[in-house]
């Protein structure tokens, strides 16, 4: 078929005839190599009513069937009206079809199926690897900026840094085989378990329906289709990310206490990671500010240092507010005990200066708590060093106390004085600056003219502010970078207790999550970026956006069953991610293609995805927008398995996961609805024909949820409806975002013109027939140009590992022969 397939004509019928709109598909022979997707015969199609007993015949014969397929077409056009130039930036090759089907009032809605690739794909998970060797390497300078370390600590600091350098050449070579790659725009199923592609999602596909009815204005419908976001080149013998984690955790205290390091919990090892985040961000921000009020004070610019001060003093409370953290301080004193010479220095002191952890456990202050089992603790002593006679043997059981030892040869205060220095100075400055200006008010209001001003001006010279202002500055930065140098030490020794603890599993089950994130976030910035563009001129749309945020809402049909439950586990765990990330929109450099494309910047405890707009684009969104507000996503996860291997996990395996999902995913969506409700009025919102509120929607999903239902997919489709009723982000997946879920897709499209566009019932089982049959036309009639096809080639039929069970009912003693079986091949798989 080639590209054009049809055209308009108008014409001009009787007066006893209304005027209608009539398109003549005219369909040619194609010079291309293309495989023949079936035969298309179209005489004409009318828009309009139907009068004096007319009928349109228009049928498409594909594999004997008859439908309504109209059109269908293998290449866009810059006119397309879902495929613009600005849309045409990160979506390519879009495929395009064309039905017609009759309304409840037996007139014809027009219906425009158009699925496209993105550049996303491989965009986002290339500046993904990016970032991680540069945190990976930053990481590493950390780690060699500490200084010396006693000869314990500094054979494992080697070792971390050797890990992290593997992490960092495996991850420059999937970068660098990447960069080679052209072609498609999207992974292919049977490329799922190579590994230079596991950053990349499957199928990561865009489905736009467009629908025109004549007494109805266009209404669009977009579902971002995509495999499971999971690490399938690592495979899923051990689970998915959910139970490694949980595994890996508490394992944790045993490797903790095997290479004699301090046990942090996760959330103390989240809260070293912000703090170095908050340093890297505060402190060269401040530095700045600094510099910037000295100009000011040069150009004795009132309003300039008064906004100045402003923005330094708020930076830097917020600096002295990130560091106030007990942890921080007891990091410190950890990293005091690990210089080179501590142990022999104290080993000559008397016994009443014996380090506090080599005495019995006993509270040191009137507020401390006795032995805890929340972090362990043990002395860095060489291996040539003799423990006296009032210490305990060095072979002695480690003991477990809540918090790091105090040491008395370390000034405990004197992280107190440095911290709160940065405060004093600051105070300093805005004194300063207050009595500067005060000054200057005076000054102005005693000056009766111009000559006595001149004097004034004489005796205070323009430098005198900056002279004042410079060495209290001066002192102001050189506490700040103090602080914040002894600050990051300290938190980079709790990472690499951290890593140290974890050198077995920790850095790889780090690799396979930066594995299934960079899948999930190049699905999530695909969905982002379609929704952006299509509401650009919606302004209730553009106001929630900024107001709350939009909610991504994730529809997984994978079972619970075998090795999906670990691609579950993965997804799972990849979604979740998401609530680390933000989206900011930017103007951009100019129209070029390259200056249009989504930034990813950050680390990975927080990113942020920057769109740019064309500058006509960027005027027309509201200010709060152009200022680069952050703009947050709420991504939900609702999964119901619908294969046959989901009836076996419900008859006779566990599906707890699945309900533990979906019941915290609809307190997530809960919430966001509550605080939608509380910040942007319902206008906001598109208006639908069903009359359904979406309060009585998130009640029957409630209740869906926590009913004990075989393959509820009830859950699914309420889902799916409250999330398009708040102009949410919609993705379907499964294991390749092939057969499932295109038979989702495909339902949804046909309930939603059903539902909202009054499709004649006896149409729905006609269209949705369609629909399916043309896809699977399709898919048979390009299987020899598709890499998935693979063996298909061979025309071998797909193996079934389970046979029907009805078969099995028709003998009770082949029926329990089975179920043993079964049994022992579950044993036999976990064992």
């Amino acid at each position: 078929m080639c590209r054009q397939c049809f055209s308009l004509v108008s014409t001009r019928h009787s007066q006893r005839r209304r005027r209608r709109l009539l398109w003549s598909f005219i369909i040619c022979g194609s010079s291309d190599d293309l495989a023949a997707a079936g035969t298309v015969v179209v005489s004409q199609m009318k828009m309009g009513e139907i009068e004096d007993g007319e009928v349109d015949h228009i049928a498409a014969d594909i594999q004997g069937q008859k439908c309504a397929l109209v059109c269908e077409t293998l290449h866009g056009t810059t006119n397309d009206k879902d495929y613009g130039p600005l849309m045409s930036v990160v979506f390519k090759n879009p495929v395009c079809k064309v039905y017609r089907f009759q309304t409840v009032d037996s007139k014809w809605m027009l219906v425009r199926e158009q699925m496209g690739e993105s550049t996303l794909s491989f965009t986002i998970p290339k500046q993904l690897i990016t970032l991680h060797i540069q945190e990976d390497s930053r990481r590493i300078q950390e780690l060699k900026d500490l200084g010396e370390l006693s000869p314990h600590w500094d054979n494992l600091r080697r070792e971390v840094i050797t890990r992290y350098d593997q992490v960092i050449r495996s991850y420059q070579e999937t970068l660098e085989e990447l960069d080679k790659l052209t072609g498609p725009s999207f992974k292919p199923s049977c490329s799922k378990a190579q590994r230079y592609l596991e950053f990349i999602p499957i199928n990561l596909h865009t489905q736009r329906m467009r629908v025109t009815c004549p007494r109805r204005t266009d209404a669009f419908y977009d579902i971002i289709t995509v495999g499971a976001p999971a690490a399938h080149f690592q495979g899923f013998k051990s689970g998915g990310l959910q139970r490694l984690l949980t595994r890996y955790e508490s394992e944790k205290k045993s490797y903790s206490t095997a290479y004699q390091c301090i046990y942090y919990s996760p959330e103390q090892t989240a809260r070293a990671r912000d703090v170095l985040g908050n340093l890297s961000e505060l402190q060269p921000l401040i530095s700045s500010l600094a510099d910037r009020l000295l100009q000011a004070a040069q150009q004795r610019s009132a309003d300039a240092l008064r906004d100045t001060l402003k923005s330094l003093a708020e930076k830097t409370e917020q600096f002295v507010h990130a560091l106030k953290d007990e942890l921080v301080k007891s990091a410190l004193l950890a990293l005091h005990a690990a210089r080179p010479g501590y142990v022999s220095k104290t080993q000559t002191q008397t016994q009443n200066q014996t380090p506090l952890h080599l005495r019995p456990q006993t509270p040191s202050h009137p507020g401390q708590m006795g032995p805890q089992p929340d972090a362990v603790v043990c002395n860095n002593v060489d291996g040539a060093q003799t423990p006296t006679k009032e210490e305990p043997p060095a072979a002695a059981p480690l003991e477990r106390q809540n918090s790091i030892p105090h040491h008395k040869e370390y000034d405990e205060e004197e992280w107190d004085r440095v911290w709160a220095n940065v405060a004093k100075c600051l105070n300093s400055v805005i004194a300063v600056v207050d009595k500067l200006q005060g000054q200057d008010n005076n000054n102005q209001e005693s000056a009766p003219d111009q000559a006595l001003a001149d004097v004034i001006t004489s005796h205070n010279p323009t430098g005198e502010w900056r002279e004042q202002l410079s060495p209290l500055v001066a002192s102001l930065k050189e506490c700040v970078a103090e602080v914040g140098d002894r600050a990051q030490k300290s938190m980079t020794f709790v990472l690499l207790q951290e890593v140290v603890c974890s050198i077995p599993q920790g850095l790889f089950l780090q690799q396979r999550r930066d594995v299934v994130f960079s899948q999930a976030l190049s699905s999530l910035a695909c969905g982002f970026v379609m929704r952006l563009y299509a509401g650009l001129e919606d302004k209730g749309f553009l106001q929630q956006l900024h107001l709350v945020g939009l909610v991504a809402q994730f529809e997984s049909l994978l079972s619970t069953y075998s090795e999906e439950i670990g691609m579950l586990e993965d997804m799972e765990t990849g979604i979740s991610d998401l609530h680390r990330v933000t989206f900011r929109i930017t103007e951009a450099k100019s129209d070029d293609p390259s200056d249009l494309q989504p930034v990813v910047s950050g680390r990975r405890d927080h990113y942020t995805v920057e769109v740019p707009l064309p500058r006509q684009s960027f005027q027309i969104i509201p200010p709060e927008l152009r200022e680069g507000k952050p703009l947050q996503v709420y991504p939900v996860l609702f999964n119901v398995g619908i294969n046959e291997q989901q009836t076996i996990a419900e008859r006779f395996g566990d599906i707890s996961l699945q309900e533990r999902i979906n019941q915290r995913n609809f307190e997530i969506l809960d919430g966001y609805f509550k605080t939608l409700s509380a910040k942007v009025p319902s206008e906001c919102l598109p208006c639908f024909q069903t009359q359904m509120d979406v309060k009585e929607l998130l009640e029957t999903l409630g209740q869906n949820v926590v009913t004990k239902k075989r393959k509820n997919v009830e859950i699914l489709w309420l889902a799916g409806t409250i999330c398009r009723r708040l102009n949410g982000i919609r993705f379907t997946s499964c294991k390749s975002a092939k057969d499932r879920t295109s038979m989702s897709v495909t339902l949804e499209q046909c309930a939603l013109l059903r539902d909202e566009h009054q499709l004649n019932k006896d149409y729905f089982i006609r269209a949705l027939d369609c629909m399916r049959s043309s896809r699977l036309a399709q898919g048979e009639a390009a299987q020899w140009d598709d890499p998935e096809a693979g063996s298909v080639a061979n025309h071998k039929p797909a193996s079934r590992h389970f046979y029907p069970i009805a078969l099995l009912l028709v003998s009770s003693h082949l029926l329990v022969v089975w179920l043993i079986l079964s049994l022992v091949f579950l044993l036999a798989k976990y064992q």
